[in-house]
């Protein structure tokens, strides 16, 4: 019990006479922020819960290295919440993103988009409005179209690419 005792008083009289001290190395290291006070207290603390010996000459020492673990901790923990809270931005631009698409895609019903899908096919020529008629609505291959115009298949490729060209660049300018 006469041991404690000497060792609380030993912290105590280390704490009234380097207080301020100690608080600015750890301010120095944490630019003065709100959580200066709060690490240097968590010091002594720390101190007084150890179960290490404590002597007047290695008491310095080990304020030193508690107080330079808990500023480690403090940047890691900093650091980790900064990534958190960037990540959430970034997840929150996203979901704001989808949510403005979702709200265009709910604007326009079913049979608007398509009625702006074959104004978008009006506006191309006769053979690329019948290769892409063909492609879309029935569902027919590049092969098959083809065959069936009798036309090579690098040309019916060819225009049906234009034709998508011309169909999302028309209902771009139009949805956006």
């Amino acid at each position: 019990m006469q041991n404690q005792k000497s060792r609380y008083d030993i912290i105590a009289s280390y704490y009234s006479q380097h207080f301020e001290e100690v608080r600015g190395y750890v301010g120095s290291r944490l630019q003065y922020s709100e959580a200066t006070d709060d690490i240097v207290q968590t010091i002594f603390e720390r101190l007084l819960t150890m179960d290490k010996m404590v002597t007047e000459v290695t008491l310095p020492c080990l304020v030193y290295t508690v107080a330079r673990n808990l500023l480690c901790d403090y940047w890691r923990h900093h650091h980790m919440v900064e990534e958190f809270e960037h990540k959430l931005r970034q997840r929150q631009m996203v979901d704001e993103d989808m949510r403005m698409r979702n709200e265009v895609e709910s604007i326009y019903s079913v049979h608007e988009i398509e009625e702006l899908l074959e104004r978008g096919i009006a506006r191309m020529a006769d053979k690329e409005q019948r290769l892409y008629r063909l492609h879309i609505y029935g569902g027919k291959k590049v092969s098959e179209i083809s065959s069936e115009l009798g036309l090579s298949y690098k040309t019916v490729e060819n225009r049906l690419g234009i034709a998508r060209k011309e169909v999302r660049g028309y209902l771009r300018r139009l949805l956006i």
